[in-house]
């Protein structure tokens, strides 16, 4: 809607054309006005069209309205709130600020203060109104609050259900460190519950990426609780995917005795593009998908040998890539046939990563490792709470009494020590 033909201006008018209204009234109509302007704005760009309006941008329609109360100083005002056709919207001027938002606001606010400015923290500084200075005492109360949380969230014990699958992937921020901007690796630890959840399990943020840095971190989910699979017991961890990062394995083999590890297969093929290149990749990439179409374990072992005897020809070395990989790549095979598109890459928690970066992004460089934990962990904690009480399972109970029989039943299907042979 045009400036001039806001509800705001048309107020005004009748305002100054009626000397009789009385003053509270005045301010909580123009109130009333301002606030139902700026939602219906947010509508607008949600949308992507104002009401009525034809245009190539528009993703959604309107459904009406629902009725708001809102209490102001001025008093209770009615406010309508638009809804949509497809999904929900809600303006974001009535949502109370999120502990992700005050994370981010303390993290932009210790940046300033300690001195770590580049030019898209200096203007988040102004845009929150803060470049008149903001006070130690004031980010540090935020701080509290934000870390006792994110701290009991990281710290919670892990023995209240069984994990079969875990998840693990690993990021880069920068980090200020003795005075120098340094890259740290940050790493993020999902879990699939018995129930058929998923959860955040949690995070550590290092120097490197190397055997011992894993090692500690999966010692961590250890101490917490995260259960071990073994011969007496298969209820533990029975695999791990993540991508083939320097030390993972190695430190799976060590922790995590009874479990796999599933080499993540979006990751390779990522690998074989940055080795061919985009042209000659693609087809290379089609085929190696054709093992991963597969529908049992003996296919899955038959069509990798027949794929690595076709590529060997013109891509030897893609074809010894796979024969070394073979174990890695196809441990998903030693579970559900359900439960395979969900083991055999870290795809599943690509949402969250970008998240994640999205977040970094805003920061930048991050004052101390305490910053990373504040803000990082917050997102964690926020999307734990979402998968805890707005998601479906992500597996079913179903197939997870299959998973549950196999390991019973075969003692076969248990893997050892990382390694899993799939030939009957």
């Amino acid at each position: 809607m045009p400036p001039h033909q806001s509800a705001v201006s048309v107020l005004i008018q009748e305002v100054l054309s009626d000397p009789d209204l009385a003053h509270d009234d005045v301010f909580r109509r123009l109130l009333q006005a301002g606030l139902q302007d700026l939602i219906d704005a947010e509508a607008t760009a949600e949308i992507g069209a104002g009401p009525y309006e034809r245009s190539s941008k528009r993703s959604n329609r309107r459904n009406g309205k629902r009725p708001k109360k809102l209490a102001t100083t001025a008093g209770e005002v009615d406010l309508a709130i638009p809804k949509l056709r497809q999904g929900s919207f809600f303006p974001s001027l009535l949502s109370p600020r999120k502990r992700v938002d005050k994370a981010l606001y303390a993290v932009i606010c210790s940046a300033w203060i300690e001195g770590v400015s580049t030019r898209k923290v200096d203007d988040l500084v102004r845009a929150l109104g803060n470049e008149s200075g903001t006070s130690r005492s004031t980010v540090s109360r935020i701080c509290k609050d934000i870390d006792e949380a994110v701290g009991e969230f990281l710290a919670r014990p892990l023995e209240h259900t069984w994990f079969p699958y875990l998840f693990v992937d690993a990021t880069y921020v920068d980090v200020r460190v003795n005075h120098r901007v340094v890259s740290q690796a940050l790493v993020v630890a999902t879990g699939v519950s018995a129930q058929g959840r998923r959860e955040i399990l949690g995070m550590a943020v290092g120097d490197a990426e190397t055997t011992d840095f894993w090692t500690s971190f999966l010692r961590s989910l250890r101490e917490r609780g995260l259960r071990v699979t073994t011969d007496q017991d298969p209820e533990g961890v029975v695999l791990v995917t993540s991508d083939a990062h320097a030390g993972i394995r190695s430190a799976v083999k060590a922790i995590l005795p009874g479990a796999a590890w599933q080499r993540c297969r979006v990751h390779f093929a990522r690998n074989i593009t940055s080795r061919l290149g985009s042209a000659r990749s693609k087809p290379v990439n089609a085929l190696i998908s054709t093992i991963f179409a597969q529908t049992s374990r003996e296919a899955v072992t038959a069509q990798y040998q027949h794929v690595i005897d076709s590529l060997h020809p013109s891509f030897p070395q893609v074809a010894d890539m796979l024969t070394e990989a073979e174990a890695d790549l196809t441990a998903f095979a030693a579970f559900p046939r359900e439960h395979w598109p969900k083991i055999w890459s870290n795809n599943p928690i690509e949402r969250l990563n970008r998240e994640i970066k999205r977040r970094a992004d805003v920061v930048q460089v991050f004052p101390d490792r305490n910053c990373v934990t504040r803000l990082i962990g917050a997102v964690l904690l926020e999307q734990h709470e979402e998968w805890q009480y707005g998601e479906r399972r992500y597996l079913s109970k179903t197939s997870l009494r299959h998973l549950t029989h196999t390991l019973f039943q075969d003692q076969h299907a248990l893997p050892d020590h990382s390694t899993i042979t799939l030939n009957p």
